[in-house]
């Protein structure tokens, strides 16, 4: 039962990317992240570095799909606003892997938090088409 349910769950997931829209996608983005962000700051409080490390990881990678995203041309300040919130982002990650600083994690996290409630608003309600 619970194969079927695992792959049942894939193709909803699936479908859900390849049917959102970009800012939906930007938001699944930062829910992931933060997924991520919250297991490594566990794992980091519970001494594990290699669960923790992983998950870091896989933060980062989100971080730098968020960074690939951005259009410079269009975006103009905010991009640039965005790029170097991201770039802060993955520094601020490496040192709390590093430093084995939790709170750091969390920080990051708090920030990705808001940043996903901003375009979750965008998403919810994008601007008219011309």
């Amino acid at each position: 039962m619970s194969t079927a349910y695992a792959t049942a769950s894939r193709a909803y997931t699936e479908s859900s990317v390849l049917t959102a829209p970009p800012e939906r996608l930007v938001v699944m983005l930062y829910d992931g992240a933060n997924r991520f962000l919250v297991r490594a700051a566990a794992a980091i409080r519970a001494g594990d570095a290699g669960q923790a490390g992983e998950q870091l990881g896989r933060a980062n990678a989100i971080l730098d799909e968020l960074l690939g995203t951005l259009d410079h041309e269009a975006g103009g300040a905010v991009a640039e606003r965005l790029e170097s919130i991201y770039l802060f982002c993955e520094r601020t990650l490496v040192e709390a892997q590093l430093q084995r600083d939790a709170d750091k994690v969390d920080r990051v996290a708090a920030l990705l938090a808001e940043l996903r409630e901003a375009w979750a608003a965008i998403a919810d309600n994008p601007p008219p088409t011309r």
